[in-house]
């Protein structure tokens, strides 16, 4: 069975390679259901990682405020934030440690990146907070009723999608850095605003494909360490999506 997700985090093979306490039943190994991964396991440190994101993202936002300069955390923390990621891409079996971290280092990104939008345009994390949250219950209630069934062709045009928009963002920030190029994304056009729409689909229905693979490898029993991994993966999908609700939301306050 495949466990495909486009989420850049979970694209890759560890949930397919990662042994399931499944087969090692057939190797007659006596298995701890404490040692296996469970649903209700990942929900929990998905809410224990969207807690450490919130904690520190409150640091940078409160210095933003407070007079004093976040740059250096904000930047700082999306570096290390990556760099996490990438490990934990190689080395899932560390997520226990590298998730927390991840979500520590993000919130702070988070924080910088929502002071700098809020001073520009008040009440717009707000609003953004809210659209990802009712987005991503939305998603969930859709995928828990089997209303949206994630089946392969949905799995390939989501695959397709997301790495189309993967290059394209790659291509016109490459461009724009050695040339006076100016992405189509930028500014407030109405082209603009109907890619920001596009990528915000696309990041919701990513939504649907962590669902699938988190319930999958549940269900395969796959290792412990695997809860943290998916709720990782979990959580970079939603700061995908709130970022780019923040984007379209100011464009669309830049408009009026």
């Amino acid at each position: 069975m495949s466990f495909n997700s486009k989420n850049p985090f979970l694209n890759n093979k560890t949930f397919s390679t990662a042994v399931s306490r499944k087969e090692e039943v057939h190797q007659a190994t006596i298995i701890d259901y404490n040692q296996e991964m469970t649903l209700s396991g990942t929900i929990n440190k998905s809410i224990i990682l969207f807690l450490l994101l919130t904690a520190t993202a409150m640091i940078t936002w409160w210095m933003a405020f407070n007079g004093m300069n976040p740059m250096a955390p904000t930047i700082g923390g999306a570096i290390i934030g990556l760099i996490l990621v990438v490990i934990a891409a190689f080395k899932p079996q560390y997520s226990a440690y590298l998730a927390p971290g991840y979500a520590v280092f993000e919130g702070l990104f988070i924080g910088g990146i929502s002071a700098i939008f809020e001073a520009k345009y008040s009440g717009i994390v707000a609003q953004a907070v809210g659209a990802t949250f009712v987005t991503f219950m939305v998603c969930l209630v859709l995928y828990k009723y089997k209303i949206v069934k994630v089946t392969e062709q949905f799995k390939s045009v989501v695959i397709a999608a997301t790495l189309a928009i993967a290059t394209y963002y790659l291509i016109s920030w490459l461009f724009s850095m050695f040339t006076s190029f100016v992405p189509a994304h930028y500014g407030s056009s109405m082209m603009s605003i109907g890619i920001s729409v596009f990528v915000i689909i696309i990041a919701a229905l990513n939504l649907f494909l962590d669902f699938d693979r988190i319930e999958k490898g549940a269900e395969q029993k796959m290792p412990k360490y695997m809860e943290w991994y998916g709720a990782m993966g979990l959580m970079i999908t939603l700061v995908w999506l709130y970022i780019e609700f923040l984007r379209l939301l100011s464009k669309l306050n830049s408009r009026n």
